[in-house]
């Protein structure tokens, strides 16, 4: 499937020279003489690198098919072990390709993972996740006076910063992208 230069948005993979490419930034640069042109920073899905494309605003340009199965994730060791769940195999997954995403998975989570030609190039994680706050500092009554968020460790190892009323136990929903506490988890 094609797409013009200008319908080229942060996050898509396009198919560069036949290596999935994800596109990390985009300008739209329009110069006073001549034609318009597309200016991206891509990383290539398959080595990592990352390189600079630029398009003429004309130009067509080709997506990268992409294959997407949602899959559970179960333990890690070396690898890290998802089981399909629609037909129950299960695949190791090296750390690298997960990158910053291994940090926030637990047991039973359920993402989506990339697959481009049957090999694996990434996972996208759930939009929020609901975590439990492992360890933060006790909220003090009648401390209004600030309002300041403090850091809390969550039960998968990562510290956040929630807003002062949070306590150990709680179930929180967080935005694993940004790494941001959203609210509190409702029952």
């Amino acid at each position: 499937m094609f797409i013009s230069a200008t319908k080229i948005r942060v996050g898509q993979i396009l198919d560069i020279k036949g290596e999935p490419c994800k596109v990390m930034g985009m300008t739209h640069i329009t110069p006073g003489k001549g034609n318009a042109v597309v200016q991206t920073k891509m990383r290539n899905m398959k080595t990592g690198t990352q390189f600079e494309q630029r398009f003429r605003s004309a130009e067509d340009v080709k997506r990268a098919y992409m294959d997407e199965q949602e899959m559970e994730f179960l333990y890690a060791d070396d690898n890290y072990h998802f089981m399909n769940t629609e037909s129950y195999e299960q695949i190791a997954v090296n750390p690298d390709i997960l990158g910053d995403a291994a940090k926030w998975l637990v047991p039973n989570t359920k993402i989506q993972v990339l697959f481009f030609e049957g090999d694996i190039m990434g996972v996208t994680l759930p939009k929020t996740m609901i975590l439990e706050v492992t360890e933060t500092t006790p909220h003090l009554r009648g401390a209004t006076a600030t309002n300041s968020p403090k850091p809390a460790e969550l039960e998968n190892g990562v510290t956040i910063n929630v807003p002062p009323f949070v306590e150990v136990g709680e179930k929180i929903k967080v935005d694993p992208e940004a790494g941001v506490y959203v609210e509190r988890a409702k029952d």
